[in-house]
């Protein structure tokens, strides 16, 4: 077994080391943490290359080092364990996995669910593997500034001032969604159904349901559209707790989707995906297209990760909750 470790996707003060358990439980598996910057599926994929290459990969980390392990897994054909070690784990919680020793456990007995995952792609690149949500339009820039004042101000703070900075300077971004254009503050999309009022489907309820669940943030209310973009998981509650329900929310579920992007003030709108903020391939696809813009496909890909998980766990929904 070869397990990358993530140590700055984040951090939690009611869990325990990862490391320490990992070594204890699972001495005969291969540690490998990852320095800055470096890429988690380049890093699995040279461990799959060897002549004796392992037998089963796992991560330890947030959505984003989770979803780069699965691609490489993916295309090895491996199973992979999950191990939570990130500040928000939405995959592995829809899985039923709270702690290390839960990952564990499920790999000691060889439990396991084949789950869907999504793959995006910008114009002719190769695709990345999504396994929550991937989002086109402001919200890309809510979550870098989000994280740039997140130490300083807390998580909820940090959220609602990035939102609230973010759309006072922007505007729309102009969007074609099945051949309708639209100006939209957001478009989010769901690998897996999400829970029917959150306006930013951030973490999946089902794991094998073959869908996108796709929500879009039409031009409106900028109150109505920082608060959805602010609150997140709990964005429906809290809406309606502060009467600030966006005004048009459109739904609507698709096992594949493309969508063309337009540029903004010059430059193509960034690209969020399970928490990485991808800048440069939209950029890239802009360049390679003679129209303005760029086109993204997101299609769900049916079963095709082997995660382990606990039999006796939890339904996703209930572990979402």
């Amino acid at each position: 077994m070869f397990i990358v470790l993530n140590r700055s996707a984040g951090t939690s003060v009611v869990r325990s080391d990862p490391a320490t358990v990992l070594r204890t439980r699972l001495p005969r598996a291969e540690l490998r943490f990852l320095d800055p910057g470096e890429d988690p599926a380049a890093v699995v994929a040279d461990a799959l290359a060897r002549p004796a290459p392992p037998r089963i990969v796992g991560v330890c980390g947030g959505d984003g080092s989770v979803g780069a392990v699965a691609h490489a897994a993916r295309a090895a054909g491996v199973p992979l364990l999950v191990v939570p070690g990130g500040t928000f784990n939405h995959f592995a919680r829809t899985v039923g996995l709270a702690s290390v020793d839960d990952a564990v456990d499920a790999l000691q007995a060889g439990q396991g669910v084949r789950a869907d995952v999504a793959e995006l792609a910008f114009g002719d690149a190769a695709p990345i593997t999504v396994m929550n949500s991937a989002s086109v339009g402001v919200y890309p820039d809510v979550i870098a500034l989000r994280e740039r004042v997140r130490p300083r101000l807390g998580k909820w703070l940090a959220g609602i001032f990035a939102a609230e900075r973010v759309l006072r300077r922007s505007e729309p971004v102009a969007v074609v969604i099945g051949g309708r254009r639209a100006e939209v503050w957001a478009l989010f999309v769901g690998v897996g159904r999400n829970d029917r009022g959150i306006h930013a489907p951030l973490q999946r309820r089902e794991l094998d349901d073959g869908l996108l669940d796709v929500r879009v943030l039409h031009r409106g209310s900028r109150t109505g559209a920082i608060a959805a973009l602010a609150f997140g998981q709990r964005t429906a509650a809290v809406l309606r707790a502060l009467r600030l329900v966006p005004e048009r929310v459109e739904a609507f579920a698709t096992a594949d989707l493309t969508v063309d992007v337009r540029p903004r003030s010059g430059r193509p709108p960034g690209f969020v995906h399970d928490g990485e903020v991808a800048l440069e391939a939209p950029a890239a696809a802009t360049a390679d297209l003679s129209a303005p813009g760029y086109r993204t496909r997101i299609r769900v890909m049916p079963g095709a990760v082997d995660v382990y998980r606990p039999s006796a766990t939890r339904s996703g929904e209930e572990a979402a909750r």
